[in-house]
């Protein structure tokens, strides 16, 4: 009894919690509340398939039930046996027929969303219009993200740009192991693979849900990739399309201007130790192995630092005085001679000052 009285007491504790967690997604990163087309068409399919399994769990329980107390042992029939339905044809039938119509329901709408979602014949055009279809070229490293915009020759690093309210096209690989591309509130994952092997794939973010989510949504690697794994996060920067161009203009046309006397100490200690590696300007026009660090030309307007730390002048120093605390496993860690603090101050300074907005 007492056994019993505690797993139902475990039991109404985990269905609480689970009630009570359901409830904390937020609008920039949850996939319970969809911000865009595709979003809107998985999370159609997943209330769908909910719906389907809870039918099937109550009919089951209702059936369940009533055999439990219609036929159940009464006193002076302990040996009076139900009446066996053993081959009987239309049971049969039913209980076959009823898990193919099911299925079905699940299988159209499934099948007709993944060749939705699978179509990216407007990316592949030659003479695409770039201003109705945006195509971003996704390069995932050990553990940062790099988006070309082949179409402007401009190149960032873990704050995506896009326009709102239209599709977004995406070719997605990955320079060292696998990692997946993921926008939750937006779509689903994909993997970005190794090789000359690439992933083609649409997204559409929506102005209005892009508003309640503050403009920026959170995106994650979704395949364990290493030690920082969890930490190889970006974010996605949802604006309106004349914003966006406003954006790619600036981005083509920007140049580091540093005018601080402590950035420009900061500028010569980058120029001797980070310049082999990081390009501070977008329009990177070197081959694409040779990109092997973020590009830092709009430095100063990101939302995190490594992608994870609040953007402040403190974090940044944390990182650059010792990356492996932040993101074990990471590429930097080793690459560079041991700074003093008046460098790491100077170096953050002409860092925080790279900036087009």
């Amino acid at each position: 009894m007492k056994k019993w009285l505690l797993n139902w007491r475990l039991f109404s504790l985990f269905s609480v919690m689970a009630l009570v967690l359901a409830g904390c997604g937020e609008p920039f990163l949850s996939t319970l509340q969809p911000a865009g087309e595709v979003a809107d068409m998985q999370y159609s399919l997943m209330l769908l398939s909910t719906a389907i399994m809870i039918l099937v769990i109550i009919v089951v329980t209702i059936i369940f039930v009533y055999v439990v107390v219609r036929f159940r042992q009464r006193k002076g029939e302990e040996n009076k046996i139900p009446k066996q339905v053993e081959g009987n044809h239309k049971l049969e039938i039913i209980w076959t027929v009823i898990p193919i119509i099911l299925l079905i329901i699940l299988a159209v709408p499934t099948v007709k969303a993944t060749f939705d979602l699978a179509d990216v014949k407007p990316m592949n055009k030659e003479n695409r219009d770039k201003e109705k279809t945006l195509v971003v070229n996704v390069r995932a490293n050990l553990y940062w993200w790099e988006f070309e915009y082949p179409d402007y020759g401009v190149i960032t690093s873990q704050d995506l740009v896009v326009p709102t309210d239209e599709r977004v096209y995406f070719n997605l690989k990955a320079s060292d192991v696998k990692h997946s591309f993921w926008i939750p509130a937006v779509g689903g994952k994909m993997d970005t693979n190794i090789e000359d092997s690439k992933n083609q794939f649409w997204l559409e973010f929506d102005q209005k849900d892009a508003e309640k989510a503050g403009g920026i949504f959170y995106g994650k690697c979704a395949e364990l990739c290493g030690p920082s794994h969890a930490l190889m996060d970006f974010k996605v920067k949802a604006v309106p399309r004349d914003e966006f161009n406003q954006w790619i203009e600036k981005m083509k046309n920007a140049k580091p201007v540093v005018t601080d006397p402590v950035a420009k100490e900061g500028e010569a200690i980058f120029n001797k130790s980070c310049i082999g590696c990081h390009a501070v300007t977008p329009v990177d026009k070197r081959p694409e192995q040779a990109r092997t660090a973020p590009n830092l030309g709009n430095f100063g307007d990101r939302e995190r630092i490594a992608g994870i730390l609040e953007h402040n002048e403190e974090n940044l120093k944390k990182w650059l005085k010792d990356p492996e605390s932040v993101k074990p496993g990471n590429k930097m860690t080793g690459t560079y001679g041991q700074l003093t603090d008046e460098q790491i101050d100077a170096l953050a300074k002409y860092l925080m000052s790279l900036k087009v907005e």
